[in-house]
């Protein structure tokens, strides 16, 4: 059966706390199995007959909405997926490695036209650098990201779609444990 990782925007901001136990919980009643959270910002480790990540985004989507009295904007990826997601290297090495040099990883529900590639390339200043690479977006800041001039809701509307942010470190542990 397929292992997929489902990556929540917004689960626990703006007010909303939702505890691990109850957002598994909510996902077994979706009739997911093995199902695991991985730290508190909306990382879900499920197996699912699913074979369409889109269904499944839609499926969570609708029943969090429900259930929950808000929406909460899902991102799936098989574990296969991850790991390659994990491991891509979008920038030199050295700058991406070094100490204080945080990597995130933008996940998107569709890879991104060509109109929002050049907007989110725009927003590159001398310390935030952007790749994209199919449905993921790269953000490398050369400086702490709460001190970074783009937010993520600049990058939201560069792209013209949502999207949620996770430390490389988190997506790293994530494909390491389950790929």
């Amino acid at each position: 059966m397929p292992k997929y990782v489902a990556f929540l925007r917004a689960i626990n901001v703006g007010g909303h706390t939702v505890k691990m136990d109850y957002l598994r919980s909510l996902f077994e009643a979706l009739g997911f199995s093995n199902v695991e959270t991985f730290i508190a910002s909306g990382n879900v480790i499920f197996d699912s007959t699913f074979k369409s990540t889109k269904a499944l985004e839609k499926k969570i989507e609708s029943f969090l909405q429900e259930t929950l009295g808000y929406a909460v904007a899902t991102f799936i990826r098989s574990t296969t997926e991850l790991a390659v997601i994990a491991y891509y290297q979008p920038f030199p090495e050295a700058e991406s490695k070094a100490e204080g040099n945080p990597l995130y990883i933008g996940f998107l529900a569709e890879s991104p036209d060509e109109e929002a590639k050049r907007q989110v390339l725009s927003l590159a200043t001398d310390v935030d650098f952007f790749h994209l690479a199919g449905r993921e977006l790269y953000w490398l800041c050369l400086k702490k990201f709460s001190d970074s001039e783009v937010s993520g809701a600049m990058l939201a509307k560069a792209l013209g779609a949502q999207t949620t942010l996770r430390n490389s470190t988190t997506v790293k542990k994530i494909a390491a444990k389950y790929s």
